[in-house]
């Protein structure tokens, strides 16, 4: 998508910056391609094309992101790292859908596992208050048994305590009942000599949630700038209600000072903010966003992307707002506190306009749609789909899908053979055998699935882990026989 060879990289939006890094990774023809949030400041064009190209390429790929729709449409495996886990991950084979189940099916079972053996140990301390007398008569074994299920049940409570680690997120809204909050009229607004939109009508009122869609450089940010009084109109006219309260979050975090220590940006004046009138120790505050005592003296320059973003919403979070205008909220944000935000978004009673590359979110929290162009021109949408539709119908905005225009591994070669190549007889023999094998093996997964959600096994907790364990087994046969089949039927394509 880059026209211009001669443009200095450090002129180049976030979204280019993303592409550029893409681009530059592909041309190494890698046979393993790792991809770090790859879809962060991207636009939904840019991951659309980014999302067909993973599907089809043939290199290996790894990548960690925390775009559930991403995830959904791409992965063929999905591991968690968390010490809600045996083992500290959690694997599934199958797509985010299939790993959601799974994973809520294990910790129901974990948490049965926890109430099974804290019963046990009810009766062991019973026992053990017994005295010392009644003890010597029983079998030494059973007080080494005692021991050991107390610790098991102090390690297997703290593993179910850990998906409640969430930062707690929860914006002040001022319960304003005015219905028109903000409008604009017949507003326009270009930049660098080109009109971004012309005579755009738009107002927001309580509970109106609208999602702006658009390419990188259609205009979002800059109108969400005049939302906030940043910038004003060409033309038109922006109305707001007497002492409206806007609160913003940018994506480029300019708000934060890298050079602040934690504690400072959390709580910039003494060691209390003041949260819904109620006074809360920045030790406190901070906890609520997953920090640490011990971090609070930590540079805000030396934070994690994920951090970082915490730290604007607990801000945020202090200013109560009629409106809120969220560019690229979810950069950086795992999937737990995502999920957060998205309830604290839904119940806000005010009016929420929303800049996200999110599918998800954008599909979850918008009431409406409102996508620009970038030719002056802007329309309204029903849903996410609608949308998508209208784009595929207009050949200027419909995302590029051409995934073959990007040499993938093994491209460069050209083969001499045109006709389909023979398999060796043992090879093709496995060829032939492979669809019964995976059928066997998938009967196997569904055997050790149906298993692990009888009650009985649920109550005991040592068989249930057991049966995890062939289960996960299982499902990595089936994962690497349905590789070992792509890969026989790729030996003998020209």
């Amino acid at each position: 998508g880059f026209t211009d060879i001669d443009q200095p990289v450090a002129t180049l939006s976030g979204g280019w910056r993303k592409r550029l890094s893409i681009a530059r990774a592909l041309a190494q023809d890698p046979e393993v391609l790792m991809l770090d949030e790859p879809t962060n400041h991207l636009d939904l064009e840019g991951i659309i094309w980014l999302e067909r190209f993973v599907q089809e390429a043939r290199m290996a790929i790894v990548l960690v992101t925390h775009d559930r729709r991403f995830l959904e449409n791409v992965a063929l495996r999905i591991v968690e790292l968390s010490p809600a886990y045996p083992g500290g991950c959690f694997e599934v084979a199958g797509n985010y859908t299939e790993f959601v189940r799974r994973k809520s099916a294990f910790l129901d079972a974990q948490d049965a596992a926890e109430s099974s053996l804290a019963n046990k140990v009810r009766r062991d301390t019973a026992w053990l208050l017994q005295g010392i007398q009644g003890r010597q008569t029983r079998n030494k074994s059973q007080v080494d048994d005692s021991a050991k299920r107390r610790v098991e049940l102090k390690s297997i409570r703290g593993r179910n305590e850990a998906p409640k680690l969430t930062a707690a997120i929860d914006f002040q809204a001022t319960e304003r009942k005015t219905k028109k909050l903000l409008t604009l009229h017949r507003v326009t607004k270009s930049m660098g000599g080109t009109q971004l939109f012309g005579s755009l009508d738009l107002m927001l009122s309580p509970g109106r949630r609208i999602g702006l869609l658009g390419k990188n450089g259609s205009g979002k940010t800059t109108l969400l700038r005049l939302m906030s009084g940043d910038l004003e109109p060409e033309t038109g006219t922006i109305k707001r209600a007497d002492d409206l309260r806007v609160v913003t979050f940018n994506q480029d975090r300019g708000d934060l000072e890298t050079g602040q220590a934690l504690q400072e940006a959390l709580c910039p004046v003494g060691n209390t903010v003041d949260y819904r009138g109620k006074p809360i120790h920045v030790t406190g505050w901070a906890k609520k966003f997953l920090f640490t005592p011990d971090q609070l003296s930590t540079l805000v320059g030396n934070l994690s992307g994920g951090e970082q973003a915490r730290v604007l919403i607990a801000n945020l979070m202090l200013e109560p707002a009629d409106i809120l205008l969220l560019d690229e909220p979810t950069n950086d944000l795992d999937i737990a506190s995502l999920e957060v935000l998205e309830q604290a978004l839904l119940e806000f009673p005010g009016a929420i306009v929303l800049v996200t590359h999110d599918r998800f979110m954008l599909e979850r929290i918008s009431t409406e749609f409102l996508a620009l162009d970038g030719r002056g021109g802007a329309a309204s949408y029903v849903s996410y789909a609608q949308w998508q539709t209208a784009q595929q119908r207009d050949p200027i905005n419909a995302p590029r899908s051409d995934v073959n225009a990007i040499p993938r591994s093994g491209a460069r070669k050209t083969r001499s053979v045109t006709g389909p190549k023979k398999l060796s007889y043992n090879l093709q023999r496995e060829l032939d055998g492979m669809e019964n094998a995976i059928l066997e093996a998938e009967a196997e997964v569904e055997r050790l699935q149906t298993a692990a959600d009888d009650p009985v096994m649920i109550a005991d907790h040592v068989r249930l882990a057991e049966g995890y364990r062939e289960l996960h087994d299982a499902q990595d046969r089936v994962q690497k026989l349905y590789e070992r089949w792509a890969q026989l039927d790729a030996m003998q394509r020209p």
